[in-house]
């Protein structure tokens, strides 16, 4: 059911309650905007992730971090428990983690979420969510040194991106892949996995990724 149909069925709900004496929709109407706004707040929080992502990518340095980006995931989760929504929990829990990884560098507070993130995805089949959250336990991993298990979380969230077409998110993880060999002084496997990269990423339009790319092969 879409948000519109939600809301329409609220407004249902409401006249059938006021004229007709009948409440008994109100509840799953209730539900259903319940779902609408957890939705939205997690649609929100994607656009204000974004606009964090292109402020670092046009500056060069950390920007400001907007505090409602959080609380907006957060929310997101609240309502997506509450309704028994697996799948949409798994994507706020995601996000969740992302910001405290990505934005606040804590992946010791991450970690957790992305866990039970990527559990809940893979339960309910979820290849975009299971494969953000591997990816991301990915970077966790290669932080802290764990290089095998780094590299293992990257390639099995590269296959599942390649299963739904998620080409560019593949180029974005063979990045890490060529940092990862290049810690283990496989500095050639680095080189031709950032060629890989291009060549994909540059063949489905994805130029933020590209300048990713030669970013990295400046620095290896």
């Amino acid at each position: 059911m879409s948000g519109d149909e939600r809301i329409e069925r609220a407004r249902d709900g409401y006249a059938r309650a006021v004229y007709g004496g009948d409440p008994g929709g109100l509840d799953g109407a209730e539900r259903g905007l319940d779902a609408v706004e957890a939705d939205t707040a997690l649609a929100r929080g994607l656009i204000l992730h974004a606009r964090y992502q292109n402020a670092a990518a046009d500056t060069g340095a950390s920007p400001t971090e907007d505090p409602a980006e959080l609380r907006l995931f957060e929310r997101a989760l609240e309502l997506y428990r509450t309704l028994g929504d697996t799948r949409g929990e798994a994507e706020a829990l995601f996000w969740v983690g992302c910001v405290h990884q990505f934005i606040r560098h804590d992946d010791e507070v991450a970690v957790p979420f992305l866990e039970r993130s990527r559990l809940l995805a893979e339960r309910t089949g979820d290849k975009p969510t299971w494969s953000e959250a591997l990816r991301h336990l990915g970077i966790a991993a290669h932080r802290a040194g764990r290089l095998d298990e780094a590299r293992e979380r990257l390639e099995e969230s590269s296959r599942l991106r390649r299963e739904i077409g998620a080409l560019p998110g593949v180029a974005s993880n063979m990045i890490g892949l060529a940092y990862i060999a290049a810690a283990q002084d496989r500095r050639e496997d680095a080189l031709a996995t950032l060629d890989e990269a291009h060549a994909l990423a540059d063949a489905n339009g994805a130029h933020a990724i590209v300048r990713h790319i030669e970013q990295a092969r400046a620095q290896l």
